[in-house]
């Protein structure tokens, strides 16, 4: 069960950098990405709206897991994007800012522990 939150959670997170990177670029994306020079965001709209679709393709995924009903492939596939979203995690801390790990790889993380070893 705790997983199962975790995994809505992350998902939730997954929407809502979707709706941001898409939508809200250059009034968001400066209070999220302070690093970044204020003029890059009008810029690199489009590339962030990209990353913003690929976003919600991961929330898509772990979205998908509370329709499966046979628990192994439930899980294999919470597995995967639950993976996906942790190495995205570690690349977006290590390119883009710190607080990424902490946001995306760690919950995600978690939820794979969770569900290897207390499944």
């Amino acid at each position: 069960m705790v997983a199962k939150i975790l995994i809505g959670l992350i998902a939730f997170i997954h929407c809502y950098i979707l709706w941001f990177e898409m939508f809200a670029w250059e009034t968001k994306g400066p209070k999220v990405f302070k690093r970044f020079p204020k003029d890059l965001f009008k810029q690199t709209k489009e590339m962030a709206a990209n990353q913003g679709l690929y976003n919600g393709f991961l929330a898509a995924g772990l979205i998908w897991t509370f329709f499966i009903d046979n628990i192994e492939w439930r899980d294999n596939i919470s597995l995967f994007f639950l993976g996906c979203v942790a190495v995205a995690g570690i690349y977006g801390s290590l390119t883009a800012e710190r607080k990424i790990l902490f946001v995306q790889t760690i919950p995600a993380t978690i939820a794979i522990v969770l569900i290897l070893f207390f499944n």
